[in-house]
């Protein structure tokens, strides 16, 4: 679909800020974020975890949190 002009690469598409292909990933990461708050927090309100268990989705949620801080700062500074 073009050329990369920093490494001369072809490359398969072309992302533009404010495109389809953000949106739809923007989409995803609130989806995920959304399922994974769900599945936390039945979870913790069955109330039988261990912090081991519980420990397990550090990773998952520090990532999703990062996603979605992304695409917030990006709505916020869209509306300015």
């Amino acid at each position: 679909m073009g050329t990369d002009r920093a490494t001369g690469k072809t490359i398969l598409a072309v992302p533009e800020p404010g495109g389809a292909l953000e949106r739809m990933a923007d989409v995803t990461a609130l989806e995920t974020a959304a399922v994974l708050a769900a599945i936390v927090g039945e979870i913790l309100e069955a109330g039988n975890a261990s912090d081991l268990e519980l420990g397990a989705f550090v990773p998952s949620l520090h990532a999703s949190l990062c996603e979605v801080t992304e695409v917030a700062a990006r709505l916020l500074s869209a509306d300015e």
